[in-house]
């Protein structure tokens, strides 16, 4: 039996173009679901734990409070931050608050200075999250770049807050647990 026929079909059945053009089909959906299980493509040598604080000022208390029961998270690790509409490898793991003042400072004309306080019963929240970034020069969570002073949306699938500035960052090399 032939391998080849006189027809260039394979076994008499199939074309050498047909079979080349399924064998590339089965590389591409091979290496698209490589990538996928893999999440981004990267080794776990390149990533990054990047643990930074995100302050988001003058926030009523009743937000606080249902913020509270989210974090650490159901999982015990936090609640995990998402980006158009896809969860992140990022974690909530904790958030504080304090007193929001937002007094009044007057200056005379010798220089001293008054402050009134302002009535407001809003706070100032502290969120830590906690992330596995896969380039640590970009520092993207998500969508959005992490560097100290930038703004930040603080979204989870419970609760987003807009209008945060980043405090701090702290970088350490990912390891397996």
């Amino acid at each position: 039996m032939k391998v080849v026929d006189e027809k260039g079909k394979l076994f008499g059945k199939l074309n050498i173009i047909d079979l080349l053009v399924i064998l590339l089909l089965i590389a591409a959906v091979a290496l698209v679901g490589w990538k996928v299980l893999r999440r981004d493509g990267a080794s776990n040598a390149s990533r990054t734990i990047l643990t930074y604080t995100v302050l988001v000022e003058n926030v009523d208390p009743e937000v606080y409070e249902g913020i509270q029961q989210y974090v650490p998270g159901e999982s015990g690790i936090g609640d995990q931050l998402m980006a158009d509409g896809s969860m992140v490898d990022a974690y909530v793991t904790s958030v504080t608050a304090a007193p929001h003042d937002d007094g009044l400072t007057m200056t005379d004309v010798n220089g001293n200075q008054l402050t009134f306080p302002v009535e407001n019963d809003g706070l100032d929240l502290t969120f830590t999250i906690q992330a596995n970034v896969v380039n640590a020069v970009t520092n993207e969570v998500g969508t959005q770049e992490v560097r100290i002073g930038k703004t930040h949306i603080v979204k989870t699938v419970h609760f987003e807050l807009t209008n945060g500035t980043i405090t701090t960052c702290t970088w350490e090399p990912w390891s397996e647990g």
